[in-house]
């Protein structure tokens, strides 16, 4: 791969064009992602809104192989129990073949998120005894964004809950810094573009809600 120019990069991507090109990427390459792209992308979640400027973000981006493995083998498990039922639903003639399709790739992240070069997780210092959510899912859309930007693929998941005490003492977070989401980000195997969406006027009401 040709050495990138980090400052620049993501640069000129109009903002509602990769708003609305930033599908979830669940199939990645293996290769390597330069630091300091990792560094960028999580600088991006830094701009996010929170309560009071309190900035309580705190990322771990796990790259080390037998690390990787470590966090994959658990949510590989958690995940076949979670999907499993959804499984048995999609034997139907009827079920959506989009549904299908999600399926499999949310299946392919399962299987080979040791191979997914960096696992972001996404954690935050908690007040009153709660995580800040309202500043920790803006930032990690930033990140998000701010990925398809540079190029890269990933997508949230937060399967990791499952097993998310294990999970924070072995990354060595304080007990009061929760994780909440997980980022898997790599160079993308599939192609950026418009997901399938509803109309925005089926679920925009103006000053009350209809059911027509």
């Amino acid at each position: 791969m040709p050495e990138l120019d980090i400052e620049s990069i993501g640069e000129d991507l109009p903002l509602l064009e990769g708003i609305r090109t930033a599908r979830a990427i669940r199939r990645l390459k293996p290769d390597p992602v330069p630091p300091e792209l990792i560094r960028k992308v999580c600088e991006a979640g830094t701009f996010a809104p929170s309560g009071g400027n309190r900035q309580p973000w705190v990322f771990v981006a796990v790259t080390d192989p037998e690390r990787r493995a470590w966090v994959a083998e658990r949510y590989r498990k958690a995940f076949h129990v979670y999907i499993e039922p959804a499984l048995k639903a999609a034997e139907a003639p009827d079920f959506p073949d989009a549904g299908r399709r999600n399926m499999r790739a949310a299946l392919h992240l399962a299987d080979h998120l040791h191979e997914a070069p960096v696992h972001l997780f996404i954690a935050g210092r908690s007040r009153r005894n709660e995580p800040q959510v309202q500043a920790l899912y803006p930032c990690a859309q930033n990140v998000l964004l701010a990925c398809r930007a540079v190029g890269l693929g990933a997508s949230l998941t937060t399967m990791h809950m499952s097993f998310r005490a294990e999970l924070d003492t072995w990354l060595g977070l304080p007990e009061n810094t929760p994780t909440c989401a997980l980022l898997p980000i790599g160079w993308p195997l599939g192609k950026f573009g418009k997901p399938p969406r509803r109309s925005v006027d089926t679920c925009l009401h103006w000053d009350r809600y209809s059911a027509d």
